[in-house]
């Protein structure tokens, strides 16, 4: 009885799991990351408090390499909506994954005409359904490992959708060969691992205000302080 008690306990979690997953799969997959990346690289999260716990934000980032989106979907303290590039976001691999967290595909409109306007309409629902948004405004990887002009296709999206803007820096992973600090990034195999990775918030900037400038000098700001705590934290065991 004990037995067939336990199992069928068992069985009802399994169900309920599985239930809410459906219903809220973005939660799910961030808490999968969050320990994927701790065993990936020794973390520094600083200004998680800076995401707020319910409504709409924007948040920009620095971008370093192909896995910054898991360390920043993973440090976030709730989901990412991640704007990103719709070559990668219809990869037959991941597009599954990519779907079921909600990511938004974009494109130039030199080679897919109306993309950037169809883009721009799905942050707005997605902010004003009271999600979080997330772009790297550089629009590619950083080919030296410094920050770069953040494109002008942020001033778009801070003109449609007034909400707070959450400035963030990640610092560590330039080196790792999914940068592009020894060519092209994924062309060699791993030879660093656990590497001190700092991911930086700083406080959000309040709707209407933000510019594509003054975000830049923020992360900027964000960058070098990540930076000098990943200096005085020397580390022989990278990623």
């Amino acid at each position: 009885m004990n037995s067939l008690f336990i199992w069928g306990v068992g069985t009802l979690l399994v169900v309920a799991y599985i239930w809410h997953f459906t219903r809220q799969p973005a939660w799910h997959i961030r808490g999968m990351v969050y320990a994927l990346i701790h065993v990936m690289y020794r973390l520094r999260f600083q200004g998680r408090s800076n995401i707020p716990s319910r409504g709409p934000a924007l948040v920009v980032c620095n971008h370093v390499s192909f896995v910054d989106a898991l360390v920043m979907g993973g440090g976030s303290p709730r989901p990412l909506r991640f704007l990103m590039d719709k070559p990668i976001y219809e990869s037959k691999r991941l597009n599954w994954l990519f779907r079921m967290v909600g990511a938004i595909p974009v494109e130039s409109d030199r080679s897919d005409p109306g993309n950037v306007r169809r883009a721009l309409d799905e942050v707005s629902r997605a902010l004003r359904n009271g999600d979080i948004v997330m772009l790297f405004p550089e629009g590619r990887l950083t080919p030296d490992g410094e920050t770069h002009t953040f494109r002008r296709g942020l001033d778009l999206i801070l003109r449609r959708d007034p909400v707070p803007v959450i400035p963030a820096a990640l610092s560590g992973l330039w080196g790792s060969w999914t940068s592009h600090a020894h060519g092209r990034a994924l062309s060699r195999w791993p030879r660093r691992f656990r590497a001190r990775v700092a991911l930086y918030f700083g406080e959000p900037i309040a709707p209407g205000q933000a510019t594509r400038q003054l975000l830049e000098q923020q992360v900027l700001e964000l960058k070098r302080q990540a930076d000098e705590w990943g200096d005085n934290h020397p580390s022989e065991s990278e990623s």
